[in-house]
């Protein structure tokens, strides 16, 4: 299973400011800290804040900040948001079928043990990150590594 770069930037971007929950982050800092286009992560930042997860100050002393504290923040609401269905194959999407979708005509759609296979590994897949936080990954480790990453930055300026 592979998620999206978009999800990717926007766990990141959220492990980013629970790690420095004390101020605004401007968002050409995360973009900065982590490589990645201000204009991709534009995209993510929009989405993050219309679902609540981040609050989006604008103006000249603006930034992002975390909308509630790690531990309200669940892995698995991310996810959903970011990705949407998570269907593996198209003929698993709901309401799709012969009649409606020649695109994912399957001459075994009816009873097919591989759908069946393929939706107990996604089930398998989100339960994983049931009940996961992003309290839970934000640990000493990140917080090591992110420090680093903006003393460099700082040095390099």
């Amino acid at each position: 299973m592979r998620l999206t770069l978009h999800t990717d930037y926007a766990f990141r971007t959220l492990i980013y400011l629970g790690v420095n929950s004390d101020r605004l982050i401007p968002l050409a800092e995360v973009a900065r800290v982590y490589g990645i286009s201000v204009n991709h992560l534009v995209k993510v930042i929009h989405g993050l804040g219309q679902e609540g997860f981040i609050q989006t100050i604008r103006g000249r002393s603006g930034g992002i900040r975390l909308a509630r504290p790690p531990e309200e923040i669940s892995l698995l609401d991310v996810i959903s948001h970011t990705e949407g269905d998570l269907v593996l194959l198209g003929c698993m999407r709901e309401g799709t079928s012969k009649a409606s979708n020649r695109e994912f005509e399957c001459l075994l759609e009816c009873g097919c043990a591989m759908k069946n296979v393929l939706n107990k590994a996604r089930l398998a897949f989100l339960k994983t990150f049931s009940g996961k936080t992003l309290a839970d990954v934000i640990t000493p480790h990140e917080r090591r590594l992110l420090a680093r990453r903006q003393e460099e930055l700082r040095n390099a300026s």
